[in-house]
C-alpha cells in the first residue's frame, strides 16, 4: 500500500519512491483524492498531498507554513504529477511546471481537465522544454503513466 503524507506532516525516506501532487487546491475539485485512489495499492511509494483536510484559515503562520512544505517537497521527491484542474487558472502550478518541472531534470507527469483555461500554454511550454513528456487528460491516464514507471 501507497503511504499518503498530508502537509504538513514531515516524513521523508530515500528507500522508498516519492511522488508529489502538485495541481490546484483553492476553487478546485479535489483531484488529489481521486488520483490517490488509482495509486493506493502501489508498494513503496510516497505520496505527498498538499491538499489538508482542515487548512487553517485563520492561522497568520499557516501559508507560510504550506508554501515551506510543498517547497522543501517538490525539491525532494522522485517524481512530480502536475494536474490542471478547471476551476481555476492554477498560477502556483504553473509556477511550479517552470520551476521544478520543465527547468529540472527531474521525472514528471503532467494532466489537464479538457475545460482547463491555459491548456495551450501548458502544452507549448512543455513541448519546447520536455517533449519527451505525453500530456494526458483524465487523472486515470495519469495514474497508468506513474504506475507505468513504477
Amino acid at each position: 500500500m501507497a503511504t499518503v503524507i498530508e502537509a504538513p506532516k514531515k516524513y521523508f525516506s530515500k528507500d522508498l519512491t516519492s511522488l508529489f501532487l502538485a495541481g490546484g487546491i483553492t476553487n478546485c475539485p479535489d483531484w488529489q483524492s481521486e488520483l490517490i485512489k488509482y495509486l493506493k495499492n502501489e508498494e513503496d511509494l510516497v505520496i505527498y498531498n498538499p491538499r489538508r483536510a482542515n487548512f487553517p484559515i485563520h492561522d497568520p503562520n499557516a501559508a507560510k507554513e504550506q508554501i515551506s512544505w510543498e517547497y522543501d517537497y517538490l525539491k525532494k521527491c522522485d517524481m512530480i504529477s502536475f494536474w490542471f484542474s478547471k476551476g481555476s487558472l492554477n498560477p502556483i502550478v504553473l509556477y511550479e511546471l517552470g520551476r521544478h518541472g520543465n527547468s529540472q531534470n527531474k521525472l514528471i507527469f503532467i494532466g489537464m481537465d479538457k475545460e482547463y483555461e491555459r491548456k495551450q500554454d501548458v502544452i507549448i511550454q512543455t513541448k519546447l522544454d520536455r517533449p519527451d513528456i505525453t500530456i494526458v487528460y483524465s487523472l486515470k491516464d495519469l495514474a497508468k503513466q506513474i504506475q507505468q514507471v513504477l
